[in-house]
């Protein structure tokens, strides 16, 4: 329930069966529900779980990432880009945000700050281990 930390084992693939993501492989991945630290979806899938069940949800892109903005695709001064950096490349931004390098001409560069997921429906293979 909501306050609760909770840690939990999942994998995450896409629609086409790809494997994005997974805490197999590096250790149970531990949130605090109802706190805002998790996507919604995947926040209100473990709400409610007992320890020891497991359970797959598939989240719509609105309970995951969202949809990709086109306000979050954003020219940059050509003086601005990394050295060594080319089209494909990925930048951070100071807030944390990784972006992808779209384009780049003799005065400006495009990223793309939407998160890689954006726009994708996510499934996730959930199994709760522990409430604290």
């Amino acid at each position: 329930m909501d306050g609760d930390r909770v840690s939990v084992h999942y994998t995450g693939t896409l629609d086409s069966g790809e494997e994005f993501d997974s805490s197999r492989d590096r250790g149970t991945l531990s949130f605090t529900i109802g706190a805002r630290e998790m996507i919604a979806g995947f926040d209100a899938a473990v709400n409610g779980m007992k320890v020891g069940e497991s359970k797959t949800v598939r989240l719509e892109p609105e309970d995951a990432y969202g949809m990709p903005s086109d306000d979050l695709i954003i020219d940059f001064p050509i003086d601005q880009l990394p050295e060594g950096l080319t089209v494909g490349g990925s930048v951070l931004f100071q807030n944390g945000v990784q972006g992808l390098i779209l384009e780049i001409n003799s005065e400006t560069f495009k990223v793309d700050a939407n998160h890689r997921l954006a726009g994708q429906s996510l499934t996730f293979e959930i199994e709760l281990v522990s409430i604290e």
